[in-house]
């Protein structure tokens, strides 16, 4: 099976940070098409030989497989934790207008060729 061109990440914050403001720039800087904040919830987890529960928000981000590495280098940069959840899921089907979306979201802007760049007056 060759890899796939898409992929879900997923990564979670601490509840009472900016969510929103973590997603807008995700998708400003073209690394995600799309990030999903989920409501706040208990996360259950072991760090530094101790059982710990703190409330969380999960992050699911829809990308292209070749923004991966820089979407991972740009979590790194803003996230709050010193080892946050980064994990790559690939899609393997979808509907061919959402994938093709993906990928013109997440095209670095200069080679971008989707319809919101080339307005018609």
């Amino acid at each position: 099976m060759s890899e796939t061109q898409h992929v879900v990440v997923l990564t979670t914050l601490p509840a009472d940070a900016d969510a929103a403001a973590f997603a807008h720039a995700l998708v400003e800087e073209r690394l995600a098409a799309c990030v999903n904040l989920l409501p706040p919830m208990d996360s259950i987890y072991r760090w530094e030989g101790a059982v710990q529960q703190d409330p969380e928000r999960q992050l699911v981000i829809k990308t292209s497989r070749d923004r991966v590495s820089d979407l991972h280098d740009r979590i790194l940069v803003l996230h709050p934790y010193d080892v946050p959840e980064f994990l790559v899921l690939p899609i393997v089907d979808g509907s061919d207008l959402y994938l093709r979306w993906v990928t013109e979201s997440t095209r670095p802007r200069a080679v971008t060729h989707d319809l919101d760049d080339h307005r018609q007056e």
